[in-house]
């Protein structure tokens, strides 16, 4: 069973077909590409680190990030091809960043299957990735993605927190934003014990970073590969 609209790649590609790139993968273009580009740089991102955007879509961060980072240093995975050619033809190539970023590291993986990039990690994003997903499908991604990245790499991720004395199978309203998230649909919720639990066993050490300014609540945790 599909999690979310994301795995409906027709809606996708409808989607880029009327202009609509920006706004499927959340909108707020300008206001989440700058909010997570300001966190990287704060939180120690170097341009000569090899970086992975995870569910990066029509590059909403990556259009920050490809003039930053050296280039070739930059790769972007989505579930939809739909969306990373918009990425390339509507946002990449107008800016004149194509010529920084090797049109073959934005790639379309339908099961986080990062062993295809032949590269290894300095540091990772999911911005709005998880909050869609259900718990085996994150935990598949933090297990396949642990094997992609160095020792000491670090991978940031956004969860919807579910907040201690809260029902977690109840549906929760988050402020600001007016997202109502569930346990068991789209958008997702989690407790800090259930974000816990996905890394058990894995070679990931977690620090639960929590509001770092997200307009609709979502919060902050990093995973350091040991």
């Amino acid at each position: 069973m599909s999690d979310s609209a994301y795995d409906d790649q027709t809606a996708m590609i409808h989607a880029v077909r009327t202009g609509a790139h920006r706004e499927v993968i959340g909108g707020l273009w300008d206001e989440v590409g700058a909010l997570q580009f300001d966190f990287l740089k704060n939180h120690g991102l170097k341009p000569e680190y090899r970086f992975l955007d995870v569910g990066c879509g029509s590059l909403r961060a990556g259009v920050r990030l490809v003039p930053y980072l050296e280039p070739g240093n930059y790769w972007g995975i989505d579930i939809n091809q739909s969306l990373l050619d918009a990425g390339w033809e509507l946002e990449l190539k107008p800016a004149d960043l194509h010529y920084r970023q090797p049109r073959g590291q934005l790639v379309a993986l339908q099961d986080f299957e990062f062993d295809r990039l032949n590269a290894s990690f300095d540091a990772a994003i999911a911005t709005s990735v998880f909050t869609h997903l259900n718990f085996n499908r994150i935990r598949r991604c933090l297990a396949k993605l642990s094997r992609s990245m160095v020792d000491g790499g670090v991978f940031y991720a956004t969860f919807f927190e579910v907040p201690e004395g809260h029902d977690r199978e109840t549906p929760l309203r988050h402020t600001p934003g007016d997202v109502v998230t569930h346990s068991s649909q789209d958008p997702f919720h989690y407790t800090r014990g259930d974000v816990e639990h996905m890394i058990e066993d894995l070679p990931w050490q977690m620090e639960w970073i929590g509001d770092w300014d997200h307009p609709r609540d979502q919060r902050m945790v990093q995973f350091t590969r040991v």
